[in-house]
């Protein structure tokens, strides 16, 4: 019985020894991760606002990392919200996207989808938009599902459904080449 026991209580040691250490490398991975997409968040941030706009991604403090809240901080076009819902829907959105990238470049992808996220733009913020997808279109291929014609514009191909005949959808896409300028 004794050695059972014995057993029992090395065993509960080693498993609450292999619980801290998958927590303290879950933690160290968590704050390398969330240091390098706080630090890119800040430079795409200020690549869609301008140059002298503040954002910044914040940590609670006082808590594991990984069951803190973390904290959105973006004040744009000299604002000085306390929240970011006092930000305009554009506001929000462009900061929504400057997040989005961030993540991106952490770990890239080949493709991306992204469904009417510039629903909320302006015509400055849908230019605003389209040269982020421009920079970032080298390594990846997005998907863009929109209505708004400035985007569409921005495009080098374009794919829709129309309905010629009640209940029958066609596929229509069109290629946009580059032009070479004469001389």
């Amino acid at each position: 019985v004794n050695a059972q026991r014995k057993d029992l209580v090395e065993s509960e040691q080693t498993l609450l020894s292999t619980i801290e250490e998958i927590n303290t490398t879950a933690q160290n991975q968590f704050l390398g991760t969330f240091g390098k997409i706080r630090e890119n968040f800040i430079t795409t941030f200020k690549g869609l606002f301008d140059e002298g706009d503040e954002c910044d991604l914040r940590l609670e403090d006082g808590v594991d990392p990984l069951e803190a809240r973390i904290e959105i901080v973006a004040k744009p076009r000299g604002k000085r919200p306390t929240s970011i819902d006092l930000l305009s829907g554009g506001e929000k959105t462009l900061t929504a996207i400057a997040l989005l990238f961030a993540i991106y470049l952490v770990k890239p992808s080949p493709f991306c989808i992204l469904d009417e996220v510039d629903a909320p733009l302006d015509d400055s913020n849908i230019d605003r938009f389209t040269r982020i997808l421009r920079r970032f279109s080298d390594n990846t291929q997005f998907i863009v599902v929109t209505h708004n014609k400035r985007t569409m514009e921005a495009a080098n191909a374009l794919y829709g459904v129309t309905m010629e005949e009640e209940g029958v959808s066609k596929l229509v896409s069109v290629r946009f080449n580059e032009t070479v300028p004469n001389g």
